[in-house]
């Protein structure tokens, strides 16, 4: 049975776990466990469709193991009621957060104090109006993730959330939805994503390009990757972008199309779609003794 109908908060209440059965918990955790709690940690919230693609060979290994995290209090769980599918949100639980203390706390707010408790910080997550926004933004990193599981010779090496990024990038106040880099036929691409849902103004979309434009001065010269949920918003914003110079590359594509395949137009050169490997990247004067900023990566994953 597929569709997850079980409401969490009807199951019996239980005691908080002792220590020893919370130490217990944490010698159980699997590799696999510990990835999807630092993806929870940096990413606030990932649906079960998300995980199983991820992490699981199939959807019915993923709700069994889910259902025991829960159990465990490793994950918060709740039903996606905006979507009528049925599906369960996750989101981290005191285990996990003992895991992983010092989090991402507030997708609205980054400077917002730190919850006194892992129900506090899921209740800021399911609470906010950005929700669907994340999953979405999320997706893109998910499908990326899903493809090296059939290609071997891929590789998402970088997945940081807007508050990541944005903390790392400071001096150019970026703040995208999110940010990777991505391995692929012996190329190795960064980018930066912008979600698009439609509901903004063409111009204030444009306007996220110009921090860009300031990074591209001292830092990487990453393709901006501007995902939009129709092609009649893509072609406005290839049309806004036409003749307009950009440091940085920027390319459009469709939330409906797979990220690493021939998605993205790139604005300064229409025409036939790229896969993402094939989009320009530079990773930056890291080594330039005669740049000011000196771009280092914080991660040394470059």
């Amino acid at each position: 049975m597929s569709r997850e109908s079980t409401n969490p908060d009807s199951r019996p209440s239980r005691s908080p776990s002792s220590k020893l059965q919370r130490l217990a918990h944490l010698r159980r955790l699997t590799l696999r466990d510990r990835q999807l709690l630092a993806w929870l940690a940096e990413h606030y919230v990932l649906s079960t469709a998300q995980i199983a693609a991820a992490l699981f060979p199939s959807p019915r290994s993923a709700r069994l193991r889910l259902a025991a995290l829960h159990r465990i209090d490793a994950v918060h769980r709740f039903v996606d009621v905006t979507t009528g599918d049925g599906q369960h949100l996750y989101t981290l639980g005191p285990l996990g957060m003992l895991v992983h203390p010092t989090t991402y706390t507030d997708p609205e707010h980054p400077d917002a104090r730190p919850p006194r408790s892992s129900i506090e910080r899921t209740e800021r997550i399911i609470g906010s109006p950005r929700l669907r926004h994340l999953l979405g933004a999320n997706q893109l990193f998910i499908d990326l993730h899903a493809y090296t599981r059939t290609d071997p010779t891929t590789e998402l090496v970088r997945w940081w959330s807007e508050q990541h990024a944005t903390t790392a990038y400071t001096l150019a106040g970026i703040r995208p939805d999110g940010h990777g880099i991505w391995s692929a036929a012996g190329h190795t691409v960064g980018f930066f994503l912008e979600h698009d849902n439609g509901t903004e103004p063409l111009g204030r979309v444009l306007r996220k390009l110009r921090g860009y434009e300031r990074l591209a001065e001292f830092g990487p010269r990453y393709p901006v990757l501007l995902r939009v949920p129709t092609r009649r918003r893509e072609a406005h914003l290839l049309d806004a972008l036409a003749g307009v110079p950009t440091v940085m590359p920027v390319a459009t594509g469709l939330h409906d199309e797979h990220p690493a395949g021939p998605a993205w137009t790139l604005a300064a050169e229409p025409g036939p779609r790229r896969w993402l490997h094939e989009l320009p990247s530079d990773h930056g004067p890291r080594n330039s003794a005669t740049n000011p900023h000196r771009y280092t990566d914080p991660d040394g994953d470059l």
